[in-house]
């Protein structure tokens, strides 16, 4: 009987471990991404792209408030600044900021937080997106709801998100690194930066997924919100590409376009965004876009403008393919040479 009991209890103990480990398992970004909602980034991007924030112009007080709001939101969520770091800003001193144009910038600082892996805690993913702007000009306010208060406010979301699933014993198994640039309408300063600046070693980046404007449409796509430009997954890596193609279907989130992948592209918009300066370190690298629309750069890009809807299933898509790339078993293997 004693014996009998042992053998029992020895079944039972195997089959609840298998039961946790397969739960785990079980578990994919569509469990997480569902907290990537509408309400949170409306709020959030409302006060992003306000008047008080001044348009956010590179190295302003503006700027520097719209940085304190979203360090909060960090604050409020539990989500730590990266580990080697003494706080949420990497500084970069006005004399790197006007090394190129001479455009008489202050200093100005990059903003991070970090959710750490579980298993693989030294490889790292990042996930960019600018939080600058134009500023104030001739007396208006250019506030960047779509450039890039979207992609500001999309990847805070993103981190919460991480971040929850953490919480629940569900942590990514690479690290996350969310890295808001700072000076990109400048010329990509912030994330270039960083690049020759980097707080963990390139070596050990595994990717860049990289939000620039995401919460609007553009005049080839005026019947439906329902798609997004990917740009750059297949420069350096089969694995991204394929994966960014079956996250989308097994989800069933978005048609993807890829109208502005091509080099040749006379809006070179591959070069123009913060995903440049890892790619071209050899760091596999996509830009989730929603091409450029009548309010771009102007004014009139408000928060009253913003599609919502598409903000969030594009900001939950930019999410599912970091999620995949931080747990997959392998890291992205870096097999073609053409992000230059």
């Amino acid at each position: 009987m004693k014996k009998a009991f042992t053998l029992f209890l020895f079944i039972a103990v195997f089959s609840n471990c298998t039961s946790q480990k397969s739960s785990k398992k079980d578990v994919d970004s569509s469990d997480y991404y569902k907290f990537i909602i509408q309400e949170s980034l409306t709020t959030n991007l409302t006060i992003i792209a306000s008047d008080e924030m001044q348009g956010r112009e590179t190295g302003t007080e503006g700027q520097k408030k719209a940085g304190r709001y979203i360090i909060d939101f960090y604050k409020k969520h539990g989500i730590r600044f990266p580990k080697g770091a003494n706080d949420y800003y990497q500084p970069i001193p006005a004399e790197y900021l006007n090394a190129q144009y001479n455009e008489n910038l202050p200093d100005s600082e990059n903003i991070w937080a970090f959710i750490e892996g579980s298993e693989k805690p030294d490889e790292i993913v990042v996930i960019s997106a600018h939080y600058d702007h134009v500023g104030i000009k001739k007396g208006e306010i250019y506030n960047g709801a779509d450039d890039d208060g979207s992609g500001t406010v999309g990847i805070m979301e993103i981190a919460a998100a991480f971040q929850k699933a953490k919480n629940e014993g569900h942590g990514p198994k690479r690290s996350i690194l969310i890295l808001h640039v700072t000076g990109e309408e400048h010329g990509l300063h912030g994330s270039r930066y960083y690049s020759e600046n980097p707080l963990f070693p390139l070596a050990n980046t595994v990717a860049d997924v990289n939000i620039d404007m995401i919460g609007r449409r553009d005049e080839f796509h005026k019947d439906s919100n329902n798609y997004v430009y990917l740009i750059g997954s297949d420069y350096l890596s089969t694995d991204l590409y394929t994966l960014c193609e079956e996250v989308n279907k097994k989800n069933n989130l978005l048609t993807i376009d890829y109208k502005y992948n091509d080099k040749k592209d006379p809006n070179r918009y591959y070069y123009r965004s913060d995903h440049y300066n890892f790619a071209k370190n050899g760091i596999p690298s996509v830009f989730l876009f929603n091409g450029v629309h009548d309010d771009y750069h102007k004014a009139t890009d408000e928060v009253s403008k913003i599609e919502f809807d598409a903000l969030t299933k594009r900001t939950q898509y930019a999410f599912a393919i970091a999620w995949e790339i931080a747990n997959r078993e392998k890291r992205l293997v870096v097999d073609k040479d053409d992000a230059k």
